[in-house]
């Protein structure tokens, strides 16, 4: 009589010539059932390893992730409503929802501003109506713990970003625009009176979003149209190589000029014409690499084997052109940042509004008299762009198969 767990056995070997994901472990003989836990196939772990031991990289790629990360949350760092306050025991949060003046028992039906003492008074005290004559003397009261003689009265609080300003916050300061940095203000403000540290951390923001969404789509079509010419060659290469040819020639700066005063400035706008005439980048290095790998063994058996071109490309060809690849990503990232910076900066970009690095450094050249301005805007590129360097320099390490570390 046979043993069930000799079957059991059996049947969990593959057959000669079945396919086995080489990113799975097999269960063996014994061992508890479940999910098959899924980890790095040797290739994926030599990767990590060699980038691992690029320390450099490792430490840019931290202070960049938490640079970033707290930038993804800039509304809770920087803004000019509070984060959270209780009205009457009900709690809000108004940087996340509109509320007007008459909703804390104001007259206006509009935004209440927040920093007012109007609207403050109202909001910690319930919404008296003597907000309006005497409101410094009744915060100070409420915030001296002691309480209000009126049937009305009803405790509240707010709690606050620690920066009290938005990206467009007009600064009730003292003194002329651009101020210099004080105790309000560590950076100052710019010429029309907005806070440089907040405008400095939305436009960190930005400018990653706009490199990350630009180099993803251009690099995608690169890849794709530099596959299709590497790969089949002939006529169909020769077309394409025509087309690009004419493409690039193509006056860039004059035609975002022309697009932008017929259809208005925008950041969706500007990343689409970005895109549009930077995706031929990769496509000659990707050409290059199909054009050499195309003869090789491993593709003539794949051919004779009947696999079809979509996967020849793109699961066997295309990760051998990968180090090639990510070794010019560090340069379209940074271009793609550079790119909206000078455009910024030559008043062909965001509306100036708009929280951009590149307007600060427009900002520094028209005010001279304003240090803070330009040393700020230079050092935050500065950072910036070398964090982002070093990280792809451990990434393009990483995928390299001659790159040893003693």
């Amino acid at each position: 009589m046979s043993d069930p767990r000799i079957n059991d056995a059996a049947s969990s070997v593959p057959h000669p010539g079945a396919d086995v994901d080489p990113s799975t472990t097999l269960t063996p003989v014994g061992a508890p059932t479940g999910r098959r836990a899924p980890v790095l196939s040797p290739l994926n772990q030599r990767r990590w390893r060699n980038f691992c031991r690029n320390r450099r990289a490792v430490w840019s790629a931290i202070v960049f992730g938490i640079l970033f990360g707290l930038s993804l949350f800039a509304e809770f760092l920087a803004n000019d409503k509070p984060i959270l306050l209780s009205y009457r025991g009900e709690w809000r949060m108004p940087i996340f929802q509109f509320y007007s003046e008459r909703d804390f028992g104001g007259d206006f039906p509009t935004e209440a501003g927040y920093s007012d003492p109007e609207v403050k008074c109202l909001i910690v005290t319930g919404g008296l109506i003597d907000c309006f004559d005497r409101p410094v003397e009744l915060i100070a009261l409420v915030r001296d713990g002691q309480t209000v003689d009126d049937p009305d009265f009803a405790p509240g609080w707010m709690i606050w970003p620690p920066i009290p300003y938005a990206f467009d916050t007009i600064v009730d300061v003292p003194g002329v625009a651009p101020a210099p940095p004080s105790d309000t203000n560590i950076l100052g403000t710019d010429d029309t009176k907005r806070d440089v540290v907040a405008r400095v951390i939305y436009g960190f923001r930005l400018s990653i979003f706009f490199a990350i969404m630009v180099t993803t789509a251009s690099s995608v079509v690169g890849i794709m149209a530099g596959a299709v010419q590497g790969y089949f060659g002939g006529w169909t290469d020769l077309a394409f190589q025509r087309i690009i040819e004419i493409w690039t020639g193509i006056p860039t700066l004059y035609v975002i000029i022309i697009v932008f005063a017929i259809l208005g400035r925008s950041f969706w706008l500007l990343v689409f014409l970005v895109v549009l005439f930077g995706w031929t980048a990769l496509v000659g290095l990707v050409r290059a690499e199909f054009l050499r790998a195309r003869n090789f063994e491993y593709v003539r058996a794949a051919k004779a084997l009947g696999v079809s071109d979509r996967t020849i490309m793109f699961r066997h060809m295309l990760p051998n052109a990968m180090v090639a690849t990510v070794t010019m990503l560090p340069f379209l990232v940074t271009g793609a940042i550079g790119t909206l910076a000078s455009l910024d900066f030559l008043g062909f970009g965001l509306p100036s509004s708009a929280p951009s690095l590149g307007e600060l450094t427009l900002q520094a050249k028209q005010n001279l008299q304003a240090p803070w301005l330009g040393f700020t805007a230079f050092f935050t590129f500065a950072i910036m762009l070398s964090l982002l360097v070093f990280i792809f320099e451990g990434v393009r390490d990483a995928f390299d198969p001659r790159k040893t570390f003693s």
